[in-house]
């Protein structure tokens, strides 16, 4: 007999709120079919996040789990994305963040599949600004405890990170914060890709001009 979970109800408009925005993400172009992943807190102790191989383009409340943030751990009987694991651990790492997007916008995931030495993103003052130092992370199987490790680390110090051959993640407080941050990045991928060697990045004086005004702003969507 399957045993019946009582969860806390989730209003209305929270659900709402969520579902517009796994549909902005797949209408803005940042992920495909059933690729992608978001989550958001809910309050102190619980999250919102897309089911497994849902397509955030036709989300409904009928996908969405609600899931402990200490563990990744279901509340309700919708089974969570596989990548649960990353987005409890960095809600639980970074108190100044509510909204976490794993997406795989075409540029800047064409960049996670190159072996580039160092890439300098910093071709528009939206970078250095608003998403702030990027990071990378090493290629591991989806879905696995070593990937998430891994993600929790690098996003411990960073809002936005690729991960080689798999699409990028970012954190914000809020979601049009953490859509502008992955617009933007793939806006600086573009570029880099349309003119090769040919972009001129911003001076080191004006990125770190651009990096003080976001510490002053405060970070994860200044």
């Amino acid at each position: 007999m399957r045993k019946t979970l009582h969860v806390r109800p989730v209003p209305r408009p929270k659900m709402n709120a969520f579902v517009a925005a796994c549909r902005e993400a797949a209408a803005r172009g940042l992920l495909r079919c059933s690729s992608g992943n978001l989550s958001w807190r809910l309050d102190d102790s619980r999250m919102l996040v897309t089911r497994t191989r849902s397509w955030l383009g036709r989300l409904t409340p009928k996908d969405i789990a609600v899931c402990a943030i200490a563990d990744g751990r279901p509340l309700n009987d919708v089974v969570p994305t596989v990548e649960v694991r990353f987005h409890a651990g960095i809600l639980r790492a970074r108190p100044d963040v509510n909204v976490v997007l794993h997406y795989q916008s075409p540029f800047a995931t064409a960049l996670a599949c190159q072996r580039r030495a160092r890439v300098n993103y910093n071709v528009i003052p939206e970078i250095p600004f608003y998403v702030g130092p990027v990071g990378r992370v090493p290629y591991l199987p989806p879905g696995s405890p070593e990937l998430a490790e891994a993600v929790i680390d690098v996003m411990a110090t960073r809002d936005l990170a690729l991960m080689a051959n798999h699409g990028q993640i970012t954190v914000a407080r809020d979601f049009d914060h953490a859509l502008q941050n992955a617009d933007f990045f793939e806006l600086a991928s573009q570029i880099i890709l349309a003119t090769g060697d040919g972009a001129v990045p911003l001076s080191g004086e004006a990125v770190r001009h651009l990096l003080g005004l976001r510490r002053a702003a405060g970070a994860a969507g200044a």
